[in-house]
Order: C-alpha cells, then sequence, then structure tokens
C-alpha cells in the first residue's frame, strides 16, 4: 500500500509559511476556500472568501496554476457578495458545496440560502446558474424564503448530495436534512419528500429542543454514502451519523462516528484525539469502501478502508496530515508544509485522489490516495 501523498496545490504558495490573502484576488489565488470538487479532470474551487467559484477546465500541471473561469464575480480580480454589488442572480455569498450533478454543476450558496445549479458545466466566466433551489427566484436571498422554515426553504444551506436516487440537502441553519426523491436537483416550489431532525417543517431548534439523540443535529453540514448507507456529518454535535438501510422517513441513525453512543456530543478539546474522536468534522466522502472524513478543528483527515455502517464505529485505519492519531495541530504547530492542514473543510474523492479545501491555508490540496 503506497503512502498518500499531496500531489497539487491551488491557491496560496505556502510552504515554509503561512500566505495571507492577496489584497486583490487573482486567477491563481483563494481565500478561505470551503469546498472542491474533482473528477481527475477538472477541478473547482468553493473560493468562499472571495464570495467566488474558480474552475480549472483541466488538470492543473503545476502548483498555483490559475484558474479559468470565475463564477460569482464579474472577473478574477473581484470579490464581495453578490457580485461586488451587481446582485444575486450572478453574485454569490459564502459558497460552499460543490458537485457535479447529472452533468450539472451545483453549488451551495449558503448565506444567500440557496441551491444553485447551471445547466451543464458553465464555459465560460461569469455564466449566470440556471436554476435555484430555497428561494422563488434568483433575486430572493432571505432565510426560509424571509418567513419561518418550510420543506421548500433553507436557512445556510452547507451541503448537498445525491445518494440513492434521493437529492440530499444539509439545511444547517434550520438543524435538519431535507430529501428529494430523484437524482438532479428539484424545481424550486416543490416540498421536500423526507425530513430528518426535526419534529415538523416549522421547528428549527437545536436537537430538536432536547437531548442529544440519534435523531438530532446541531450543524449538519455534508452527506456522502453508497447505496446501503447515508452519512452525515454534524459538525456541531462532533460525530459523524450512518443510516442502514437509508431513512426514507425521519428515524434514528444506526451509526455514530467520533462519540461513543449516540446520546453523547462532546468535545473532545484539550485531550489526546485517538482514532474514534472528532472536533467539529465538516466534511464526508465514500469512494468505493473507503470513508473520509474532514475532521476540521483537528486539522485532520481520517480515513476508514472499510465503511462502517452500524453501531458505535470503529475508530480510523488512518489519518492525513499528522503525525499520529494523537496529534491535532494546525499545521502540525509547525511552518506549513506541503503535506499539512490547517482547518479542512469540504473534501471530494474521486478514484483514488482526494480534494481538500485547506481553508486555513487559503488553498486545496489534491492528494494521491493508494
Amino acid at each position: 500500500m503506497n503512502a498518500p501523498r499531496p500531489i497539487r496545490r491551488l491557491g496560496a504558495e505556502s510552504p515554509g509559511g503561512l500566505q495571507l490573502p492577496a489584497a486583490v484576488p487573482s486567477a491563481g489565488t483563494a481565500y478561505a476556500p470551503r469546498g472542491v470538487w474533482t473528477d481527475g479532470e477538472r477541478v473547482v474551487m468553493c473560493d468562499t472568501g472571495n464570495q467566488r467559484v474558480l474552475i480549472w477546465l483541466t488538470f492543473p500541471t503545476e502548483d498555483g496554476e490559475p484558474a479559468d473561469l470565475v463564477l460569482g464575480q464579474p472577473d478574477f480580480a473581484s470579490e464581495g457578495p453578490q457580485g461586488s454589488g451587481a446582485g444575486p442572480v450572478n453574485g454569490l455569498h459564502l459558497p460552499t458545496g460543490v458537485d457535479v450533478i447529472g452533468g450539472d454543476l451545483v453549488i451551495a450558496d449558503a448565506w444567500n440560502h440557496r441551491i444553485l445549479a447551471w445547466n451543464g458545466f458553465p464555459e465560460e466566466s461569469d455564466t449566470p446558474p440556471s436554476r435555484v433551489l430555497g428561494q422563488p427566484d434568483m433575486h430572493a436571498v432571505e432565510p426560509n424564503r424571509g418567513g419561518g422554515p418550510s420543506l421548500t426553504s433553507f436557512y445556510w444551506p452547507f451541503g448537498f448530495a445525491v445518494v440513492g436516487g434521493v437529492f440530499w440537502v444539509a439545511d444547517t441553519g434550520n438543524r435538519r436534512v431535507l430529501g428529494w426523491h430523484g437524482d438532479r436537483v428539484p424545481d424550486h416550489d416543490r416540498p421536500a419528500d423526507i425530513l430528518l431532525g426535526q419534529d415538523s417543517p416549522e421547528d428549527r431548534e437545536d436537537s430538536r429542543g432536547g437531548a442529544v439523540a440519534g435523531d438530532t443535529f446541531r450543524w449538519p453540514h455534508a452527506i456522502s454514502g453508497d447505496d446501503e448507507t447515508l452519512y452525515i456529518a454534524d459538525a456541531g454535535l462532533h460525530r459523524v451519523l450512518g443510516w442502514t438501510p437509508h431513512p426514507t422517513e425521519d428515524r434514528p441513525a444506526d451509526l455514530v462516528l467520533g462519540q461513543p453512543d449516540l446520546a453523547t456530543a462532546a468535545e473532545f478539546k484539550n485531550q489526546p484525539q485517538t482514532s474514534s474522536r472528532m472536533r467539529f468534522p465538516y466534511g464526508v466522502a465514500v469512494q468505493g469502501q473507503r470513508l473520509a472524513v474532514a475532521d476540521t478543528s483537528n486539522n485532520r483527515i481520517l480515513v476508514w478502508d472499510e465503511l462502517p455502517r452500524t453501531g458505535v464505529g470503529p475508530g480510523a485505519d488512518r489519518v492525513l496530515a499528522q503525525p499520529d492519531f494523537d496529534a491535532n495541530g494546525e499545521n502540525r504547530w509547525d511552518v506549513v508544509a506541503e503535506d499539512s492542514l490547517c482547518w479542512p473543510y469540504g473534501i471530494c474523492w474521486s478514484g483514488d485522489l482526494l480534494a481538500i479545501a485547506d481553508s486555513g491555508n487559503n488553498r486545496a490540496v489534491l492528494w494521491a490516495m493508494d
């Protein structure tokens, strides 16, 4: 088995010292990216702090290679919410999750409380999206459509995925997960078919307003899975939950990772982390029989070589960016290195390539797995 290794860095050229964000953005820099996607040929980065999405139409051949396209801004030198003030039709506000679903680029535009989809994959910069979910139209940006929660509204939707023929959205600010039957982004006015984590569509309290349990969330943030198991990273409760089989209605999870049981939500701060603990896990990704979790506050990626499915899951088999399972320092409490991480958020697994949004280092890192 070959050791995982980083093969490409996009954004900051930072080994040896942390590179601060540039005063003026460019096609080759990033500021606190929280989402990344690749299929091994193209790369998409949610350059969250610059309120934009960067696209490489071919796989980068060198570190720091400039992006080919930008979305959410009129050009590579602009930054700021809503397309530098141009408005939300072409603009973004805290883009986070990213995926390509059925050939369509899809972005979680979290602070505009919506999911955006493009018909196909954009070929030009500043291309407006074609569809919106969570708002009545492209101009609206209010949380929960300006009212209370419903089955057609969001409050900070940070992540999404198609798993098992269902389009799932982590509706983070409403402390719930919504699901629509189908493998594409649904119509903006179509109510969700499945509600997880709340007693009714109108509720939005942490842990349903009560104790932590197997059917509660605080900050559900990322979603992944295979044909058997749905995984949801709940960063606020320092755990990953799994449902086997996939839930068709609200019910408790069958699996917990990061906690000793489904009723515990401890933050293991200033303690040895081990292979079984997590602090604010913001990312989760499945590839074949392997599971990766971005254990964000522990500045590491945990990897399971076989997918856990039920019970209290085993500890991870491998750790990336730290010397062992007990270490958790930002860049290993040292200078920035090619293989160190500082607050990793979104992750994407494509074949033997694991893409990591290394937010605190203002870059995305592409790792070759075995």
